[in-house]
């Protein structure tokens, strides 16, 4: 992975007590640098802490390796204290390519925002959303009256995408989820998959009737008049997996879970 036989550690920790307990013991049994000091920062929570600490530290180029003391724990590794330089050097290292939304609101404002998981559009009140949606230029879809709309990295893909039951991506697929959410016409649409190149823009109708939110991860923007999401050019992190419990094995068993 790094390359290294004795990386630093930098260690962050969620606010939970779980995530406190294991920082203290951690940082005392293999030593804690800062993080602009670190070969690899292991991140200590949930998956939702998780997508913090990748966020926050995208522009530093460090490798990320979790462990959790959350609930879910997706992008985690198990824990356990032992052995962990070894489990760090021999890990799988995986590069996620987060996605730049582009976002116009209704009283003029322009907010740009990257997202690790999805780039999600929902109904701000009890009245259904009326989208339009464009690939690439091209108009693909004239009216799409829905709750909501996602498109998903495969990083993501395991996530909200899989419960509006939109499809699970191998990391190494450079293929986008594009996928609705309660969809009320056409009824029967499920979605599509779209290169990773793809640009997605959508736009609002009746959005004084229908007003709409655009969310980019944790980002939200309210009142959306379009929004135009794609692959971030240059903006990359790595995640580190261990390597008997790749990215691909959890793919997998999260496929053949019934």
């Amino acid at each position: 992975m790094t390359r290294l036989d004795n990386p630093k550690l930098a260690f962050v920790a969620s606010d939970s007590e779980d995530a406190a307990f294991a920082y203290e013991t951690l940082c005392k049994r293999y030593g804690c640098v800062d993080k602009s000091e670190a070969d690899v920062i292991v991140a200590l929570g949930g998956d939702g802490f998780m997508l913090q600490t990748l966020r926050e530290n995208m522009a530093a180029g460090k490798p990320i390796y979790g462990m959790n003391r959350g609930t879910v724990g997706f992008l985690m590794n198990e824990y356990n204290e032992d052995g962990l330089i070894e489990r760090i050097v021999a890990a799988d290292a995986e590069k996620i390519r987060p996605l730049s939304m582009e976002a116009r609101t209704a009283d003029g404002r322009t907010v740009t925002a990257l997202a690790i998981n999805e780039v999600s559009l929902f109904r701000q009140s009890y009245q259904a959303a009326k989208l339009s949606i464009t690939v690439d230029g091209q108009p693909r879809m004239e009216e799409l009256i829905c709750d909501g709309i996602l498109l998903a990295t495969p990083a993501g893909s395991t996530a909200y995408n899989l419960s509006a039951q939109g499809p699970i991506l191998p990391l190494q697929a450079r293929l986008l989820a594009l996928t609705p959410v309660s969809p009320f016409r056409p009824r029967r649409w499920h979605g599509a998959l779209l290169p990773h190149s793809a640009e997605v823009r959508f736009d609002v109708h009746e959005m004084q009737k229908r007003p709409v939110n655009a969310v980019a991860d944790n980002n939200e923007v309210k009142s959306v008049v379009s929004v135009t999401v794609r692959e971030s050019p240059r903006a990359r992190v790595t995640v580190l997996f261990d390597a008997s419990h790749s990215w691909d094995d959890r793919i997998l068993l999260e496929q053949f879970r019934y």
